[in-house]
């Protein structure tokens, strides 16, 4: 049976660690479409044409090890308003959602553009210093040399620029469910999303 989870959300708002959680838990297949860009943006700072590096990528790339920096994080969200480059990179997503046996997908724009009809979806999203915290103390941990005036800036560039593009911009799906984590702790935002799978797989019973 094919059943898509969408998650959306601005970056370190939590919807990577939902989306395991949900995936674990139903047994369904994870993708964290962030992955394709950062790939695609990685392959851009070696000097690769965006469009080509997208269609040319290959899964394999999705391992890389350096796909976490910031400097990856910001090529990433360049590569990301670029309409060739979505578009090279929707059919790989589209076939992942439709997979026997079911999918969580978690990116900027999986509720809206990649899986409009999928049957959950889900917006997490926090407060900027939340996000900018949780992101530092990420950073730090894997020896990064940062501050939080910097992964601040970052972070509010980033969502100028993915919520401002003219190619799937991030926001949240009409239909989507919302799980603000600047108030919810993971756990109550991991049950909440887990309860709504749950209240949707119930109906097609």
């Amino acid at each position: 049976m094919a059943f898509t989870v969408a998650i959306d959300g601005p970056a370190a708002a939590g919807k990577g660690t939902v989306a395991r959680a949900v995936s674990e838990r139903f047994g369904f297949a994870h993708l964290d479409t962030g992955l394709l860009y950062r790939a695609t943006g990685r392959q851009t700072l070696d000097g690769t044409d965006p469009v080509e590096a997208a269609r040319e990528l290959s899964a394999d790339a999705l391992d890389a090890d350096d796909l976490r920096t910031p400097e990856v994080a910001q090529a990433a969200s360049r590569v990301a308003a670029i309409p060739e480059v979505r578009a090279a990179l929707v059919d790989f997503q589209r076939a992942f959602a439709r997979r026997s046996g079911g999918a969580v997908l978690d990116g900027r724009d999986i509720g809206t553009v990649i899986c409009p009809e999928a049957d959950v979806k889900l917006f997490v999203t926090a407060n900027d210093d939340v996000r900018a915290r949780r992101r530092l103390t990420e950073l730090l941990g894997k020896g990064h040399d940062t501050d939080y005036d910097t992964v601040l800036a970052d972070l509010r560039a980033r969502d100028a620029r993915d919520s401002a593009r003219a190619a799937a911009p991030l926001k949240p799906a009409d239909d989507a469910v919302t799980l603000d984590t600047t108030r919810l702790g993971i756990d109550e935002a991991v049950a909440a999303a887990i309860a709504e799978v749950e209240r949707v797989l119930a109906k097609q019973v």
